[in-house]
């Protein structure tokens, strides 16, 4: 099986000069010569790099003490997770499958082969225990899949230690710089050897700012479509948050798909939107049971302990554990399917060829800020037709309506953004605020629902119901304040009129 190891590093261009002495940076006592180990690495990709143009490396490494396969995947500025699985003569499945969305049903071939001398030192202090590894490598890079050449360099390499403190890392940036050392211009020794082999350049396309309306509603597209791809190997490893941050890039789309059909053709999008649907409802089966379960968790534990009578908590528990497990696997079954993949398809070429509308090359203050009214109207008569209803689950339906298209008109005031600036700002912000109150409402709604199960099947064993029952009281009470609250949010957010 495959395991992760965070890794946070900086790395330096070198010289003849090697690793200048690092001996009483921070809490340096001494500097280890661990001699000079060989490595052999061969790194994988899509004959057209889209590993690469993603920031991620797959290799296949021998020599060192971690030989094996290595999937690099991008965290932040010099922070990436390390997943890494035994030696084998093919990818491993669990690594093939944390790439799957970028790869899809193409063929990962050799691109280019490695070799590295690295001669490494340990950064230990005044007890022996390591801060950072740092170790000058000299590397021959070959091209292995096109016509290319190969080339040649010396880099500084330092790794902070496990669970060290990153700040240690801009104390020896400040020693190396003063000594004349200066950061590496490539983000990795891949896009190193794929741009100095003849390659293509591994960075993302930048492309022109944002003029018209359709400009900025496909600029918002790409970012929530990189969002979804970004979050796909996160869900896979069951990452905290990243199937709600899946889910909210489906929810983005399928809104701007919606919201701005004048500018999009609704023709063409359409069915691209009620696959993002199917999607976004597989991933909530998971993410609406990981909420749920911590909200019944959190009730159940401000209670005192003598209200709590019967297996309450180990209901709760195994009811949230099974529920994860069957909704987890299939999940993956999701991510693994042609479906899924011929969505990441469908989505990559409408935005190489848009279907656009006449209405796409109008500026954009006028015709965003016209869609974005349109949404926020819907709003408003949503939510004045749930406060005329008297409390019950008529009411209950019309504020989960209501919920549902204030998203909408976030993600479209979102969108706007670039362009409106404050006034889209704002809006964005006021439906955010409201969004969480009635999202409040609509959990206490299934919480309740979901208590009324849990008590049937504890009164049918024979257990006390009592504590179920307190908590549905509390779970209606949650819901009697949103209520009221509402009215007095609503006033605010109208006042303050739209875009």
């Amino acid at each position: 099986m495959a395991d992760a190891k965070r890794e946070i590093e900086r790395k330096y261009e070198s010289d003849d000069s090697g690793l200048p002495d690092l001996t009483g940076v921070g809490k340096v006592a001494d500097v280890l010569d661990k001699g000079v180990t060989e490595l052999d690495a061969t790194y994988y990709d899509t004959a057209d790099e889209r590993l690469a143009a993603a920031a991620l490396t797959l290799r296949r490494r021998t020599g060192g003490s971690d030989a094996g396969w290595h999937l690099k995947v991008p965290v932040a500025p010099g922070v990436r997770d390390e997943i890494r699985a035994p030696l084998s003569d093919t990818v491993p499945e669990e690594i093939a499958a944390l790439v799957r969305s970028r790869v899809r049903t193409a063929d990962l071939i050799p691109v280019v082969r490695l070799r590295s001398a690295r001669d490494v030192r340990h950064l230990v202090d005044a007890d022996g225990a390591l801060l950072a590894e740092a170790s000058v490598d000299a590397v021959t890079a070959e091209r292995l899949n096109r016509a290319g050449g190969t080339a040649q360099w010396t880099e500084i390499e330092v790794e902070l230690a496990d669970d060290g403190d990153p700040a240690f890392l801009d104390k020896v940036d400040k020693r190396l710089r003063k000594a004349g050392v200066r950061p590496s211009k490539a983000p990795s020794k891949l896009a190193r050897a794929l741009e100095q082999t003849g390659g293509t350049p591994t960075h993302r396309h930048t492309r022109a700012h944002p003029v018209t309306a359709g400009d900025h509603v496909l600029a918002y597209l790409r970012e929530q479509r990189e969002t979804l791809l970004e979050c796909d190997p996160a869900v896979r490893r069951d990452l905290p948050d990243s199937v709600h941050r899946m889910r909210v890039a489906t929810r983005r789309m399928r809104s701007t798909f919606r919201t701005f059909g004048r500018i999009l053709d609704p023709t063409a999008t359409t069915p691209l939107a009620a696959e993002l649907k199917w999607l976004g409802a597989e991933l909530g089966a998971d993410r609406d049971q990981e909420v749920l379960a911590d909200r019944l968790t959190t009730a159940l534990d401000a209670l005192p302990p003598a209200l709590v009578l019967g297996p309450v908590r180990h209901r709760v528990t195994t009811w949230a554990r099974t529920r994860h497990g069957s909704t987890r696997g299939h999940l993956i079954a999701i991510l693994d399917s042609a479906r899924y993949l011929a969505l990441l398809d469908g989505l990559d070429a409408l935005l190489a060829d848009p279907p656009l509308r006449p209405k796409a090359a109008a500026k954009p203050e006028k015709a965003l800020a016209k869609a974005v009214r349109k949404d926020f109207a819907k709003v408003s008569r949503l939510i004045t037709a749930a406060l005329d209803l008297p409390p019950g689950e008529q009411r209950d339906l019309a504020l989960h309506d209501a919920r549902k298209k204030a998203k909408r008109t976030r993600y479209a005031a979102e969108a706007a953004i670039p362009a409106l600036g404050g006034s889209a700002r704002s809006l964005a912000k006021s439906m955010k605020s409201l969004t969480s109150l009635l999202g409040d409402h609509q959990d206490s709604v299934m919480a309740r629902h979901t208590l009324r199960e849990l008590s049937a099947v504890a009164h049918a064993a024979g257990e006390s119901a009592f504590t179920y029952g307190l908590l549905h009281g509390r779970e209606e009470a949650r819901a009697e304040a949103v209520e009221r609250e509402l009215p007095g949010l609503w006033r605010e957010i109208t006042s303050g009129g739209s875009v």
